[in-house]
This record gives structure tokens, C-alpha cells and sequence, in this order.
């Protein structure tokens, strides 16, 4: 447990950022799972539809550093690419 002031302060500082990261993430989750489910059952009005939010939620967690900016251009692509070659 934290002693000194600032420790404490930090502290309170690290939990609120974790549960606004968590909750980033788990958006993020969501509608990967949701272009992936909608992809699976051959949707490609509604996968494409889906994409610009995809992107800001990839963006978004880029930018804030809870994935690295690589892996969210990996996402994108590999998403998009996804969604793309759905014959539907």
C-alpha cells in the first residue's frame, strides 16, 4: 500500500486510467466481434456500414496507447479486408 502522499495520489490516478482503458478496450472488442459475426453470416451492407466506426474505435485506442500504433494498422487492414470479401 501506497505511504507517501503522491504515492497515494498516483494510486488513485493508475485506477482511473485502467478503467478507462478497460473500457476502451472492451468497445474495441465489441465491434471487432460484431464485423467479425456480421462478416461470418455473409452481411456485407452492414459490415461495411460498421467499418467507419471500427476505425474510430482502433484510432482511438491507438492514440491512447492501449494498443500500438502497428497493431491497429494491422487490425484495420486485416478487418477491411475481411469485410470486403464477404459474397454478399
Amino acid at each position: 500500500m501506497p505511504i507517501t502522499k503522491s504515492a497515494k495520489k498516483a494510486l488513485r490516478q493508475n485506477v482511473r486510467g485502467k478503467i478507462r482503458n478497460l473500457k476502451r478496450k472492451s468497445a474495441l472488442k465489441a465491434v471487432v466481434k460484431e464485423v467479425k459475426k456480421l462478416s461470418g453470416a455473409q452481411k456485407k451492407e452492414e459490415a461495411l456500414r460498421l467499418l467507419p466506426q471500427l476505425y474510430k474505435a482502433i484510432d482511438k485506442a491507438a492514440k491512447r496507447g492501449i494498443i500500438k500504433k502497428n497493431a491497429a494498422a494491422r487490425k484495420k487492414s486485416r478487418l477491411t479486408k475481411l469485410a470486403q470479401k464477404i459474397n454478399g
